[in-house]
C-alpha cells in the first residue's frame, strides 16, 4: 500500500503498549473528536467553499454539519498550530513567531509551561489522546506530542519536507522515538492517514472516547503528487487564474458563503493577466495548479478512510469532526534554492517548488493577499463541523470563530473544564443551531502584520504600513478603506490592539532580538 512504512510490524507491535498513566473512566456518552487540520489550503479550494478540486469526503462532512463564514487562523503554521492546540493566543503560549528561539518568553519557538494542550486537557477524562501528521510546535525533546499529553503520534516533527522521502534536516517520530522512512512506496500524505486509521482501530477498541487530531502537510509545497492524481488535473487550469476567480467566487455567492455585495478583490497587482501569457507559460502553470490540486485531492481520499475506519468502528455517529486550514494559500516563491533550479518541473520526488502567488491570489477568492498577510487572505479558513446526525444539515453559521476556540469547544463537549486559562470561547451553541457568546476583539500579530477584529469593524496593517479600517459586514474583502474618514474609531481600534498587544506578550517586529543559535 502506498504510503506504508516498511517498519509497519514494529508500529503494529508498539500499538499495544502502554503509552502512560491509565486513564479515568469516560463520562457516558462523551464524543469522540477528529481534528483535522490542512496545511497552506485557500479559503475556496475546497468544494464546499466554492472550489472546483473534488474534495468529495469534506464535501459530505459540510452537508451533514455546519461551515462557519468567518473562521480565523493566526496567518501561520507554528502560530496556528499554538492556538489551536492551547486555545491561547500563540504568543501568550510560547510561540509568537516560528520555532527559533528569539530569546523572549513568547517568542522561544516551543509551547511553553503556561498552556495545556487539548490532549492533556482530556486525556484525565478518560480519552485516548492520537496524532497524526505535522506538529511543528517544537523541534526537540521534551516539547514532541508525546510531550504535551499525546499517548500515540506518527509524523512530521518539523515543517515541509518532501513527500517522497524526509529531507536532510527535518524531523519525524513515531511516539517519542525518531522515523525515517525506509525504500520505496512512501508518500506522506498517506502515511499520515494509514497511521490515523489503525489508530482509530487501536482506540475504538477500548471502552473509552478519544481525540484525534489529524495534521496533514498537504497542500504546503514542494509540490509532490503521485502521477494519477496529477493526471486528474491536467489542462483543467488552462483556463486561468482570471476565470478560475470569477467561477469560484459565483459559487461562493450562490452558496451564501459570500455576500454578493461584496466585491470581488482585483487580482493582484503582482500577477500577470492570463490572457497576457503565451501557450508554453500556460502550460507551466496549468501543471503547478495541477500538482496542487492533486495534493488536495489524495489528502480528502485520506480524510474519507478515516471517516469509514471511525463508522467501521461504530464511532462516526457521536464524533465531533473539525476541518480548518492553518492559514490561506501561499505566496512564497523563492523555495528550494539551488535543487530548485535544478528540477523545475513541479510533481516528482527530485523536484522542490511551489504554485506560487497567482495561484495562492486564486486560492484566497475572494480576499486579497495570502499567508503570512493578517488581511482576509491570510487568516480566512474555511471551518467544516460534523457530528453524526446531531446537527442541522448543510447549514452556515456566521460567528466570528477563531482556532483558539477549538478547545474550549471541545472540552465543553466533553464535559471537561480546561485547568488553565483559555482566551478562547466554546462554540459548542453555534454549532449546535444556537447563538455563541460574543468575543469583544480578536487581535493578530506576525511578522509586524497587525489587525484587530471589533464586532464589524476590522482594523489591519501590513509591516511598515499605516493602519487600514474596513467595515466588514459591508466590505470583507477589504476594498474601502475607511481610515481617513474615521480617525477617532482608528485610534479607539489601536488602543484595544495594543491592550491585546501587550497582555499577549507581543513585541514589535523591528525590536525583536534575533534567533538565537
Amino acid at each position: 500500500m502506498i504510503g506504508m512504512p516498511l517498519d509497519r510490524r514494529t508500529f503494529l507491535a508498539s500499538l499495544g503498549a502502554s503509552a502512560g498513566a491509565a486513564a479515568a473512566p469516560a463520562a457516558p456518552g462523551q464524543p469522540n473528536f477528529i481534528v483535522i487540520l490542512a496545511d497552506d489550503l485557500g479559503f475556496s479550494d475546497i468544494g464546499s467553499y466554492g472550489g472546483e478540486i473534488a474534495t468529495p469526503n469534506l464535501d459530505r462532512l459540510a452537508r451533514h454539519g455546519v461551515r462557519f463564514t468567518q473562521f480565523y487562523n493566526c496567518a501561520r503554521c507554528c502560530p496556528t498550530r499554538a492556538s489551536l492546540l492551547t486555545g491561547m493566543d500563540n504568543h501568550s503560549a510560547g510561540v509568537g513567531h516560528m520555532i527559533q528561539n528569539r530569546g523572549v518568553p513568547s517568542y522561544q519557538g516551543y509551547l511553553n509551561d503556561k498552556c495545556r494542550t487539548i490532549a492533556e486537557v482530556l486525556k484525565p477524562a478518560g480519552y485516548s489522546t492520537l496524532m497524526s501528521g505535522k506538529w511543528h510546535v517544537g523541534e526537540n525533546r521534551p516539547h514532541w506530542p508525546t510531550d504535551r499529553g499525546f499517548d500515540r503520534y506518527f509524523g512530521l516533527i518539523s515543517g515541509a519536507s518532501n513527500y517522497f522521502r524526509l529531507d536532510p534536516g527535518r524531523k519525524m517520530a513515531l511516539d517519542a522515538e525518531p522515523y525515517e522512512p525506509k525504500g520505496g512506496g512512501f508518500y506522506m500524505t498517506d502515511a499520515f492517514t494509514d497511521h490515523a486509521v489503525r489508530m482509530i482501530g487501536e482506540a475504538s477498541a477500548k471502552q473509552g472516547p478519544f481525540f484525534l487530531y489529524l495534521a496533514y502537510t498537504a497542500p504546503h509545497w514542494p509540490l509532490h503528487a503521485l502521477p494519477e492524481d496529477i493526471e486528474k488535473y491536467r489542462g483543467k487550469y488552462m483556463k486561468g487564474w482570471d476565470r478560475l476567480r470569477a467561477e469560484r467566487h459565483e459559487r461562493q455567492m450562490a452558496a451564501g458563503i459570500v455576500d454578493r455585495s461584496w466585491k470581488l478583490s482585483p487580482r493582484d497587482a503582482g500577477v500577470p493577466a492570463w490572457s497576457d501569457l503565451n501557450e508554453q507559460q500556460r502550460a507551466e502553470w496549468d501543471l503547478r495548479m495541477a500538482v496542487y490540486a492533486a495534493q488536495v485531492d489524495r489528502m480528502d481520499r485520506g480524510i474519507g478512510r478515516v471517516l469509514d475506519a471511525a463508522e467501521k468502528a461504530g464511532r462516526l455517529e457521536n464524533t465531533i469532526v473539525w476541518f480548518v486550514a492553518d492559514n490561506g494559500g501561499c505566496a512564497e516563491e523563492n523555495i528550494g534554492g539551488e535543487k530548485a533550479a535544478k528540477n523545475p518541473v513541479p510533481g516528482g520526488a527530485d523536484s522542490f517548488t511551489s504554485y506560487r502567488k497567482p495561484w495562492a491570489n486564486a486560492s484566497n477568492t475572494p480576499f486579497r493577499y495570502w499567508k503570512q498577510v493578517t488581511h482576509e487572505g491570510g487568516i480566512s479558513t474555511p471551518s467544516v463541523v460534523a457530528w453524526g446526525s446531531r446537527l442541522k444539515a448543510n447549514s452556515l453559521d456566521r460567528t466570528q470563530g477563531h482556532v483558539i476556540d477549538i478547545l474550549p469547544t471541545l472540552a465543553e463537549a466533553a464535559g471537561v473544564k480546561p485547568s488553565h486559562p483559555v482566551e478562547g470561547r466554546s462554540l459548542l451553541a453555534a454549532v449546535r443551531g444556537g447563538k455563541a457568546p460574543a468575543r469583544a476583539v480578536t487581535g493578530w500579530e506576525h511578522q509586524g502584520h497587525r489587525a484587530l477584529r471589533m464586532g464589524d469593524w476590522k482594523l489591519v496593517s501590513r509591516f511598515g504600513s499605516p493602519w487600514e479600517l474596513y467595515r466588514m459586514d459591508e466590505d470583507r474583502t477589504e476594498l474601502n478603506d475607511l481610515a481617513a474618514k474615521d480617525p477617532a474609531r482608528v485610534r479607539t481600534m489601536e488602543k484595544e490592539y495594543r491592550q491585546w498587544a501587550d497582555r499577549c506578550e507581543v513585541v514589535d517586529w523591528d525590536k525583536l532580538p534575533k534567533a538565537r543559535a
